[in-house]
């Protein structure tokens, strides 16, 4: 058989196959020089374990929210700058670059500079994600949803067996025996606090009985009480929509879920108490409210009785008759005035027609003839007026005052001058 023609090696991880496969050491020069031109990064965490040979230091890193670790390797001429050693539970910052270990295939980190974080540091890192939440309106008071008067049930998040849970439960029952509570028991401090917390808190917000959810552990040092500032948590108890109320460590202790709360409670025991109402205040308000009521229908119904009693004291109830007699003497007045008045009225009309009839009779023809005076007529009715218009012979009627009679002219005399009449 001719001999086999040799392989040509794959370029790309595409190009190989079962047949035509990379070795592995291809492989591994090809990961270490992708992970080795890996930018330089600064990482947070916490110190699992730091152990120091030979002046080097190895150690492992773990993510302060979540359950991750890293290997990382700190060389001795780093170690030698260091303030201090590396020791296990501190918090601290590394400058660090990814390294792959081609012989055995393990990936760490390789540190060049690694720092603790202080407590000042830490504070002035919350202070800045406070106000960067602040900013975007999260701490709002239009965003803050009102607690129930009465919750039929509580959702309780707190550490198992703690003091905590002990005081919400036993002063919200206290308060109010009927409440029930569905607590669920997380870690409230390490790594795993923030994820289990927040699961927690959805469990609870997607249950349609629960119309609050509490919040709880005791004080504690800053570094115990960080998971409670968790930009993570803090955007989930913004978005639930079940009210949520942050009873976190004491009066002095501010983690940012006390902003975001829709209730911030100094205490767990006061989350109890104002949370649920007291039984023996409502009793006692119950009844000062009956009293109060009782007192306020008394006096209605005095003031009512009172003014019932004047009422029936004015002349108008007391005596109705009296208000008819006044009005009938009234009315026996404006008649006796109206006759009166009419009498006098048609009295006097009587004396102006007296008057017009004396002005009558004092303007009538039948005054002038009772003078002594007579009215003379030819024949035809015509008044005579003047001498001249009669001739002798002619027959005139002569009216006096009473009754008429008939004549002759005999002989007409013609009228005297203006002078001689007079």
């Amino acid at each position: 058989m001719p001999p086999e023609a040799p392989r040509t090696m794959p370029a790309t991880a595409a190009e190989t196959s079962a047949e035509n496969p990379w070795p592995l050491r291809i492989l591994t020069e090809k990961l270490k020089i992708h992970i080795e031109n890996s930018p330089v990064t600064w990482v947070e965490g916490q110190l699992l374990e730091a152990n120091v040979r030979n002046g080097h230091g190895y150690l492992t890193l773990r993510d302060v929210d979540a359950d991750n670790s890293f290997s990382v390797t700190v060389w001795s001429s780093v170690m030698r700058k260091l303030e201090s050693t590396p020791e296990v539970g501190a918090r601290v910052v590394a400058r660090v670059k990814p390294s792959l270990y081609a012989k055995t295939g393990r990936l760490s980190l390789n540190a060049t500079d690694l720092r603790p974080v202080g407590l000042g540091e830490l504070l002035a890192r919350l202070e800045r994600l406070r106000q960067a939440l602040g900013a975007e309106g999260l701490f709002a008071m239009e965003h803050k949803l009102p607690l129930p008067v009465l919750p039929r049930t509580i959702g309780l998040i707190t550490g198992r067996d703690s003091d905590a849970e002990k005081d919400v439960v036993r002063n919200a029952t206290l308060r109010w025996p009927a409440v029930r509570f569905r607590i669920i028991n997380t870690a409230v401090q390490g790594n795993d606090a923030v994820a289990q917390v927040r699961a927690a808190l959805s469990a609870l917000d997607a249950d349609p009985d629960v119309e609050v959810i509490v919040i709880a552990r005791g004080g504690g040092a800053l570094e115990d009480l960080l998971p409670f500032s968790n930009e993570e948590l803090i955007r989930d108890v913004f978005a639930a929509t079940t009210p949520v109320v942050s009873a976190i460590g004491h009066e002095a202790d501010r983690p940012i879920l006390d902003d975001v709360a829709d209730l911030r409670a100094s205490t767990p025991t006061d989350a109890a108490k104002r949370i649920v109402p007291d039984l023996n205040e409502e009793f006692a308000g119950i009844e000062l409210s009956r009293q109060r009521l009782d007192r306020a229908i008394n006096n209605l119904l005095q003031r009512e009785a009172q003014t019932i009693t004047a009422l029936r004291q004015r002349p108008v109830l007391a005596n109705p008759q009296d208000m008819i007699d006044a009005r009938a003497e009234d009315l026996g007045r404006w008649r006796e005035r109206s006759m009166a008045l009419i009498r006098h009225r048609v009295q006097r009309a009587g004396d102006e027609l007296g008057h017009l009839r004396a002005q009558m009779r004092a303007l009538s023809p039948q005054q002038t003839l009772d003078r002594g005076y007579s009215v003379t007529q030819l024949a035809d009715g015509t008044v005579v007026r003047t001498a001249e218009e009669l001739h002798p012979g002619q027959g005139l009627r002569i009216r006096v005052a009473a009754g008429k009679l008939s004549a002759t002219v005999d002989e007409i005399f013609p009228a005297a001058p203006a002078t001689e009449a007079l």
